[in-house]
């Protein structure tokens, strides 16, 4: 049914219930025909004529426009925004709670950019829950729908973070590429230049480096043109990360902290935390010299992600980093224990997450001269390995287990995971 419909069904049915035929009602004001057509869907009344039926009928105006009342209607607003707090605030289990509660109150029904709100919360609640599947489900849904263009960009951003997130990177492109590709593409906005990062990071992760790096020159000029800080930090802070996979090491510093220092002025604490992650990861691999300082800067996003809408993902992805600074600052015991918390709160679908976090692990075993636990994790490493088709991401993690196996003397399992790495690499 359209708006028009229900305004007249609501129309029609309390009218009924007060007793009233169609002249009663529209006497003097109003012809009884226009009533009839008010009713029926096919005339759409104005502000005014609405406001005056609803005086007429004794009911309230936000009953006839949205179905509800307006003590309803406020209920509604104030559970909402009980539910955003919990999940600005990192209770993510709350949230989820209390947006799926209100997603199963009737009175949303009628009240569509209401309930596509509470859909959209609902959807980030779930992914900061560490429930991937489950959110790819509730966004592919929502992105079925008639959604304003805004909100359809920000469907399709979070549906491209998560299906990279869970290692379906087809799909990330082609929603992506479905937005931003060919020749209907939108003015570039701030919503539109974060959606070309998180496409920009599919690329990267994939092994696309051509087409990362003329993508990342491409959002940094559009962020240029917008001059808006939302923009800088997501063309910067992904175009940093592109600049590290080519090698650029003091460039990439160099963007990342630019990001970093617009964030830190006008960000939300999630995606600032997140921000200081991302330059002590880029830090550490560049200057690992620094091992003490990144340590320190991680520590303290891992803390800022807990009190924010962080998802387990994002926390997991804290611990390791902080493993990897203490591997590398001569701390293994410490590292071992981080890195299987983190390994802990990936979802089951992270499986190249938990994949590092097996490297992790036989790292700082043998490290503490734990042999037989540091074969235990590189074997973990190669079943997730074996069956994954070639790819940038999986020449990376071939030739880390090479390294480790080196470090076991499995001289006949390195030599096989080196040639993985070259293969997958494409030579």
């Amino acid at each position: 049914m359209t708006t028009s419909d229900l305004v007249g069904l609501r129309i029609k049915t309390v009218r009924r219930q007060r007793g009233l035929s169609q002249a009663q009602l529209a006497h003097p004001e109003l012809s009884d025909s226009y009533v009839s057509l008010i009713e029926s869907g096919k005339r759409t009344p104005t502000p005014a004529v609405l406001e005056l039926l609803a005086q007429k009928l004794d009911c309230s105006l936000s009953y006839l426009v949205n179905g509800v009342t307006a003590e309803q209607m406020e209920d509604i607003e104030l559970a909402l925004g009980y539910a955003r707090l919990a999940l600005e605030n990192g209770e993510v289990a709350e949230a989820r709670t209390r947006f799926a509660e209100l997603m199963a109150d009737n009175n949303l029904t009628g009240l569509t950019a209401l309930r596509q709100d509470v859909q959209y919360g609902l959807a980030l609640a779930t992914e900061a829950c560490g429930d991937l599947d489950e959110t790819i489900a509730i966004l592919t849904r929502l992105g079925q729908e008639d959604l304003p263009q805004e909100r359809t960009i920000e469907v399709a951003s979070a549906l491209v973070r998560v299906y990279r997130s869970s290692d379906r990177l087809t799909e990330a492109v082609e929603v992506g590429e479905s937005i931003l590709g060919g020749s209907n593409k939108p003015a570039w906005s701030d919503i539109l230049v974060e959606l070309g990062a998180n496409l920009l990071a599919v690329y990267l992760y994939r092994g696309d480096l051509l087409r990362a790096r003329q993508y990342a020159a491409e959002l940094l000029n559009a962020a240029d043109a917008l001059g808006t800080p939302r923009s800088t930090v997501a063309a910067c802070w992904n175009a940093s990360v592109v600049a590290e996979a080519l090698g650029h090491g003091e460039e990439c510093l160099a963007l990342a902290e630019r990001a970093l220092a617009v964030q830190s002025e006008s960000g939300q604490p999630r995606n600032l935390a997140r921000m200081r992650l991302a330059l002590a990861s880029l830090t550490l691999k560049i200057r690992p010299e620094r091992a003490d300082e990144v340590r320190a800067l991680v520590q303290r996003s891992i803390k800022e992600l807990a009190e924010t809408s962080a998802s387990t993902f994002d926390r997991g992805h804290g611990l390791m980093e902080l493993a990897r600074a203490e591997i590398v600052a001569g701390l293994p015991e410490e590292a071992a224990l981080h890195a299987a918390e983190g390994r802990d709160l990936f979802p089951t679908s992270a499986r190249r997450a938990e994949a590092e976090a097996h490297l992790l692990l036989s790292r700082a075993y043998t490290a503490m001269n734990r042999p037989g636990e540091a074969a235990a994790e590189i074997d973990a490493v190669r079943a997730w390995l074996s069956p994954m088709p070639d790819s940038r991401v999986a020449a990376g993690t071939w030739f880390a287990a090479a390294e480790g196996m080196e470090q076991l003397r499995d001289t006949e399992g390195a030599v096989h995971a080196y040639k993985r790495a070259l293969a997958s690499a494409g030579l």
